[in-house]
Order: C-alpha cells, then structure tokens, then sequence
C-alpha cells in the first residue's frame, strides 16, 4: 500500500470515527440524565432515566425507537419488569422529558423573588438555582425528588444562585449572622 493509499484510508476512517462520536455524543446529550413523563399504568408523574448503552445504541440506529431502555425508574424494584410503554413519551419528545430542560422553561423569564435578578439561562453546572416554599425556606432541586417537580412548581417560587447560598448560611450558622436594618437613603438637596 503506497503512502498516498495509506493517508487517505486514515483520513476516511477519521471521518467515519468523527461522524459516529458526534451521532453517540448527539444522543447522550438528549437522552441521557434524569425525565419525567406520565407512568402509563399508573397515569401518575415518574422520574425514570435512559441507560447510556441505549441512548448510544439509538443514535448509532438513527431512530431511538426499539433501541432505548430504562435504566432506573422511580416505580423500581416493585414495577422493575414493567413493558416500558412510557419510553414513548421521550421517544416522541426527547428536550421536553429531560428534567433539566423542564426546569430551565420553568426559570426562563421568572425574576428570583428575593433579590429580583432576572433567569436568563440557567448554569446547572456551578451555580444552580432554587425554590423557596411558603414558609421562606429554600431549597435546592437535589433535594426534591425529581416526580415532585410538576407540584413544586405550584408551590414554590424560584430563587437565583446568591439568594440560595445566602439563605442556607444563614439557616446553617445562624450563630454567624448579623442582620442589620437598612440604612435609610441620604435625600439630595
């Protein structure tokens, strides 16, 4: 095999590598992490994820149907050998299933009730968001469990990533905190 062979038969198979990560990586990115759709059984909201194997294997196939699976399911161990009709649900409709694009609609345009600063995108990744409920207790999503999102949403207002540190300091070290009344405004002659 000459070397002009050579290069052109590893620039084809770099093509081919590169088309196949960016097929796999394209449907991790809208299959993987957590969902919420209706339990077809129960008509009730579950939180349920799609296994990586599957998530991979469906855009390796170009069509995600027969090719995803759950990997966990709020309903497991009891319902674990369920049909899994309710993959149709993000089958049909991938970005409105996944969690975080449900709370990121959800923040989209709302202002944090508690300093005002308006939610443009969310950065899930360093500087989460929160709720605060009716009793002015905040919380973060890592601790409402993920079927309870809908509800929470009625119930809760949002609160930006400040306000929330902020808030859980104070309710950690009370003992830390000095509260201070406003000082008022000096008037301009």
């Amino acid at each position: 095999m000459n070397t002009v062979s050579w290069i052109l038969s590893a620039l084809a198979a770099g093509v081919v590598i590169a088309w196949v990560a960016m097929r796999v990586a394209g449907s991790l990115r809208a299959y993987c992490g957590k969902s919420i759709v209706t339990c077809p059984e129960t008509r009730r909201t579950v939180a349920v994820k799609i296994g990586a194997k599957a998530a991979a294997a469906a855009g390796l196939a170009n069509s995600a149907a027969g090719h995803l699976r759950l990997s966990d399911c709020t309903r497991w161990p009891e319902r674990r050998g369920c049909g899994q009709e309710c993959l149709g649900q993000i089958e049909a409709a991938p970005e409105n299933c996944l969690l975080r694009s449900i709370l990121a609609r959800w923040y989209h345009g709302k202002a944090c009730v508690l300093c005002g600063r308006l939610f443009d995108e969310v950065d899930w990744f360093e500087h989460r968001p929160g709720v605060l409920d009716a009793a002015g207790q905040t919380f973060e999503w890592s601790e409402i469990a993920a079927e309870k999102v809908p509800e929470t949403f009625s119930t809760h207002k949002p609160v930006c990533w400040s306000c929330q540190m902020t808030e859980r300091f104070r309710r950690q070290f009370p003992e830390l905190v000095l509260e201070r009344p406003a000082r008022p405004r000096a008037r301009s002659v």
